[in-house]
């Protein structure tokens, strides 16, 4: 007969729990609690708890915010997937050493301040840049086009930012596929196209979705994204929590903002445990 081991608490993770409640339970619980207090009439919060913050959702005008929030995440995360997956399984399939390569100049360009690389965007699109000459010289336009400060110009510059994260989510899922699958396949007469469908695309399905995570969450939120390439013309969830927060001083209303964004960030992870049959995302990374 066995003998049962039980678990024992090791000192060892005493310092992990302090850093968790420290950088992170501690600062949640702060932000909820902070979502019901009542704004200041001058500054900060009052003792009093209210609802009124939350209610506050509900007005049109914030609505419109979330909804074009969600519409520039999920754009932004189908054209990472769309232009990230090939990527990720050409360099997957490489020789080790080519792999190693493409990799490296894939991380390179990020190496440097996110800001000088999407400015170098902005010098690029301007409506006197670069893209614009080479179509008034090539003969396509005859009057320069405005590339920036739309809905578009965010979605290209979430995209330039983010794609890495969907690159190696994917690569990392190609990368332990078993290849002997794929070859089965073709030998019980599939096509390279239904080989992929019914082998390739379910078994990297893990990836796909981490990499959707990891991009969707990251472009609801990234604020300078939107003031650079949207001039302050395309409002998302995290340019409103910074104007709350910082120029508004309406701490209430940016703590319940967070809070949403916190609850669409614990209901994709929960979606993807559910879809990839328990496993986290560090698995896949």
């Amino acid at each position: 007969m066995r003998n049962s081991v039980k678990p024992r608490f090791s000192l060892a993770i005493l310092p992990m729990l302090v850093v968790v409640i420290l950088l992170v339970v501690i600062p949640v619980f702060f932000i909820i609690n902070l979502s019901f207090l009542q704004r200041g009439e001058s500054w900060g919060v009052t003792d009093n708890y209210t609802l009124d913050a939350y209610l506050k959702l509900l007005d049109p005008t914030y609505l419109t915010v979330f909804i074009n929030s969600m519409t520039v995440a999920t754009l932004t995360t189908a054209f990472c997937l769309l232009l990230g997956y090939p990527f990720a399984y050409i360099a997957a399939v490489q020789p080790k050493r080519i792999r190693n390569i493409i990799l490296m100049l894939l991380l390179a360009p990020f190496w440097l301040n996110s800001l000088i690389r999407l400015n170098g965007w902005l010098l690029f699109l301007r409506f006197d840049g670069v893209f614009n000459n080479i179509l008034m010289w090539l003969g396509i336009i005859k009057q320069p086009m405005r590339m920036l400060y739309n809905q578009q110009s965010v979605i290209l510059g979430m995209v330039y930012g983010l794609i890495p994260l969907m690159i190696l989510a994917v690569y990392n899922s190609v990368e332990k596929l078993d290849r002997t699958l794929l070859e089965a396949a073709r030998d019980l007469g599939a096509s390279k196209v239904q080989a992929f469908l019914s082998v390739t695309l379910p078994l990297t399905m893990p990836g796909i979705i981490a990499g959707s995570i990891l991009v969707f969450v990251p472009s609801v939120g990234l604020f300078f994204i939107s003031d650079l390439f949207g001039g302050g013309r395309e409002l998302l969830l995290g340019n409103l929590i910074a104007t709350q927060l910082l120029n508004a001083r309406n701490w209430p209303f940016g703590a319940v903002l967070s809070v949403v964004m916190l609850l669409i960030t614990l209901l994709l992870i929960r979606l993807y445990r559910f879809f990839s049959g328990g496993k986290s995302i560090g698995e896949m990374l």
